[in-house]
């Protein structure tokens, strides 16, 4: 009778467990919620419709496409650094054509 009243007893310790484990879970996703909550109030309100952005006068904005010269890198054997490089300052290829491939 001894082991069955320990087995009764060891069920109802594992039940407790499970009891307290769930509430401990619960109490955590309680705070996260009100932690989230206490963030969320803290931000600004999102904008107003005449607080939005725009579209120009003119129009949307197109994209522009253009085609530069290429810009010859040194063949003297030396590396080079970025900043011993030009940067974009070639001119603008005089044919615009888009390239493509033969």
């Amino acid at each position: 009778m001894d082991n069955a009243w320990m087995d009764i007893a060891a069920g109802k310790a594992l039940g407790i467990g499970l009891v307290a484990v769930g509430v401990v879970i619960v109490a955590v996703l309680l705070g996260a919620f009100w932690m989230g909550s206490r963030a969320r109030r803290r931000q600004p309100p999102p904008p107003r419709p005449e607080e939005q952005p725009q579209v120009p006068q003119g129009g949307p904005v197109r994209e522009e496409r253009e085609h530069r010269e290429s810009d010859e890198v040194p063949q003297d054997g030396r590396r080079r650094t970025p900043h011993e490089m030009t940067g974009s300052s070639t001119p603008t290829d005089p044919a615009q054509k888009r390239r493509r491939w033969s």
